[in-house]
């Protein structure tokens, strides 16, 4: 049974959508993905968010952009928390989509990531989770344990070779 709905509006959002479920994977946590148009498709979108909770999700993370309701209606429909995920848009750079999402009215929490921030919704979602699962945070700590050690190992080999050397 997936703990992690990941729904976004669009199939141009995959991308980003993508890395949210690449680190859910990383971590052992199981997730469902669906594309779904809140605006074009409602009677779907009203289904699936009205049975979130019922198929044992505990977290849904919506991405969304320009108007970006999807992240918003999921969050007046499922009782759980949503994390929205603005995307980025040519016109505007993503800043309607972020706004949509983070302007939500009172007593309908939507917790907003950057633009694009597909990794940091699936990181938030593992987080949420791991309130109640000591081996989620047991995992969570050691990927930023993974982290450090990355940074470090950056660090050492700039001392090494000096910044005109220094390549990726």
């Amino acid at each position: 049974m997936a703990q992690v709905g990941i729904v976004m509006g669009s199939d141009s959002d995959m991308p980003v959508m993508a890395k949210a479920a690449e680190v859910l994977e990383e971590l052992g946590v199981s997730y469902e993905m669906a594309i779904i148009s809140a605006h074009r498709e409602p009677d779907v979108f009203f289904e699936y968010a009205g049975t979130a909770e019922e198929k044992g999700f505990k977290v849904i993370i919506a991405g969304a952009g320009m108007a970006a309701h999807l992240p918003g209606m999921c969050a007046a429909i499922f009782p759980m928390p949503v994390i929205g995920v603005p995307m980025h848009t040519a016109s505007l750079g993503g800043r309607d989509s972020l706004y949509s999402i983070v302007q939500m009215p009172s007593g309908i929490p939507v917790a907003t990531v950057a633009i694009n921030g597909g990794t940091n919704a699936g990181l938030l979602a593992a987080k949420i989770l791991a309130v109640s699962d000591a081996a989620l945070l047991q995992r969570l700590k050691d990927y930023a344990a993974d982290l450090k050690a990355g940074v470090q190992s950056k660090d050492a080999k700039l001392k090494e070779v000096g910044y005109k050397n220094y390549k990726k």
